[in-house]
């Protein structure tokens, strides 16, 4: 059976940190500590007094003060695991954590996880190649040296690095190296453990290389892990969960998040809220539960984009300089078909394409595969297309040769609407009407991760009346901006009702607008 040696990196709430020791080695695992050397010495006192005794937790012997960027996080974590590899024998598997982890998942459900398969779990995504990295320095992190924290010494961190561009001292990674990157949060097995700590030993070189690279905890393990270890035998991913907000910082979870944390499928959960004193209690008493069934549906990322997206009218921050810039062209009519079925829209576009010569160009601002037309790069990814809509438009609009075109939108993109409506090219709307039958909204929930095969069918009935009503009130948002020229059609209405609309939306003679009223199927679902 599996016995997991927690390598514990903390330097924060000693009373936290006693009961987390505590509850692991309660299980038959085993527990050890790197407390931060900058940390308050009584703390760690405090610590050491409770722990000391105990057979199934050890102590680092070099405590590192610890900074945000810095080598030191990876030389702490490297304390605590050949602490752990000396105390803990029979310690089969080594896993991460922090001082505001909590377990999701009883610890016979992490052993039966761990003994299930004979692998490693860390993510280890390419460098350069994975698109990891959002925002910020890329190779920088890299091919210069890194002396200095960012966050406690800024002047000298770019200072120093401000000098090294200038001069051109960079310097190249280890030849027989592949920098990867992925999340801090990993569990190894004892054989990849001595693998790594053997090529520490061995490779000087690249402890160097590595002691100077900016955050390292994203990159050390995640590199030394697939260069020991055949990639068969390793997953890229986490067994910690975590959520990140817009702004990049880590969610933290309270105490009514109890239900959705248990149906993860991960084993523990991080921020736990130290507030939270009730979620605390209940997961540290899962911790040792037996017998315990665990739904797995992973809805909780999903949920929190929905939910934490609703009741947002308009952009949050003001307009980008590079998104007000440009018209479309006083000459240009831009019709905007706005229809949350995108597979009705997509039909109607088809038979638009059929019957008229207007171009109609499906939901590029929503899907990559849009069919669109070579245009230079612009429209390579659906993030690009936002950033550069105007641009994009108007090499439609050249592309096609043509002053009109039709272009379809998701309702829930009202900011896009509202700021295309505003443009000097003449711009009209035309809303297709949906009815959600509770089918089509299971569906629904489904395709954007609300909930997933495992999800109870209750938790998705309740999701119900609360996602129609999201979905209506998209519509009702767009009939509220009151567009100068806005058109709608409905499954509900006749063809002929709706032919009278299509003709003045797309200013074509009664007859064709009748025939795209009558296209076959085109409200089915």
């Amino acid at each position: 059976m599996a016995r997991i040696a927690f390598i514990l990196l903390c330097h924060k709430d000693p009373k936290g940190v006693i009961a987390q020791a505590r509850r692991l080695a309660a299980s038959g695992d085993y527990v050890s500590i790197h407390f931060d050397a900058r940390a308050n010495p009584r703390d760690y006192e405090q610590i050491r007094g409770a722990l000391g005794g105990n057979p199934s937790v050890t102590f680092v012997q070099r405590r590192w003060k610890c900074g945000w960027g810095e080598w030191s996080l990876v030389a702490a974590t490297l304390e605590a695991v050949r602490a752990a590899i000396v105390a803990f024998p029979q310690a089969t598997h080594f896993y991460m954590l922090s001082g505001d982890c909590m377990p999701i998942k009883s610890a016979e459900y992490a052993h039966a996880f761990l003994d299930a398969e004979d692998c490693d779990y860390i993510e280890s995504f390419d460098f350069f190649e994975s698109g990891w990295i959002k925002t910020g320095f890329k190779e920088e992190r890299l091919i210069y040296r890194h002396w200095f924290n960012e966050r406690t010494q800024k002047w000298l961190f770019y200072t120093s690095y401000n000098l090294q561009k200038r001069f051109g001292l960079t310097r190249k990674v280890p030849a027989d190296i592949q920098v990867m990157i992925g999340s801090q949060w990993w569990c190894l097995r004892r054989q990849t453990v001595e693998k790594v700590l053997e090529f520490c030993a061995n490779r000087p070189d690249v402890m160097r290389f590595f002691a100077t690279t900016w955050i390292p905890d994203e990159t050390f393990f995640q590199t030394i892990v697939p260069h020991v270890v055949p990639g068969k035998e390793i997953r890229a991913r986490t067994l910690t969960y975590l959520i990140f907000t817009d702004y990049g910082m880590p969610v933290t979870f309270y105490n009514d998040h109890y239900d959705l944390l248990m149906g993860q499928n991960y084993l523990f959960a991080r921020k736990i809220s130290p507030e939270a004193i009730r979620l605390r209690e209940r997961l540290g008493a899962l911790w040792t539960a037996k017998d315990v069934h665990f739904p797995i549906s992973n809805e909780a990322t999903g949920l929190f984009r929905f939910l934490t997206g609703r009741g947002r009218v308009g952009r949050r921050f003001g307009q980008r300089f590079w998104e007000a810039e440009g018209s479309l062209g006083r000459s240009n009519t831009l019709l905007l078909l706005a229809s949350k079925k995108w597979h009705v829209a997509k039909r109607l576009t088809a038979s638009i394409r059929q019957h008229t010569k207007i171009p109609a160009v499906d939901f590029a601002f929503n899907e990559l595969e849009a069919g669109l037309p070579d245009l230079g790069g612009v429209e390579t990814t659906v993030e690009k297309r936002h950033r550069h809509r105007r641009a994009l438009i108007r090499l439609l609009f050249q592309h096609f040769e043509s002053n009109r075109l039709i272009l379809c939108l998701d309702p829930s993109e009202l900011y896009l609407i509202q700021d295309l409506t505003s443009d000097k090219a003449d711009t009209r709307v035309l809303m297709i009407d949906s009815q959600f039958d509770d089918d089509y909204l299971r569906g629904h929930i489904a395709r954007v991760g609300l909930a997933g095969a495992e999800t109870a069918p209750g938790v998705v009935d309740r999701l119900l009346p609360l996602v129609r009503a999201d979905l209506e009130h998209e519509a009702e948002r767009l009939r509220d901006m009151e567009f100068a020229a806005f058109h709608a059609i409905a499954p509900w209405r006749s063809a002929e009702e709706n032919a009278a609309q299509l003709a003045r939306f797309l200013e074509v003679p009664a007859r064709t607008a009748l025939m795209l009223a009558r296209t076959p199927d085109l409200f089915s679902d």
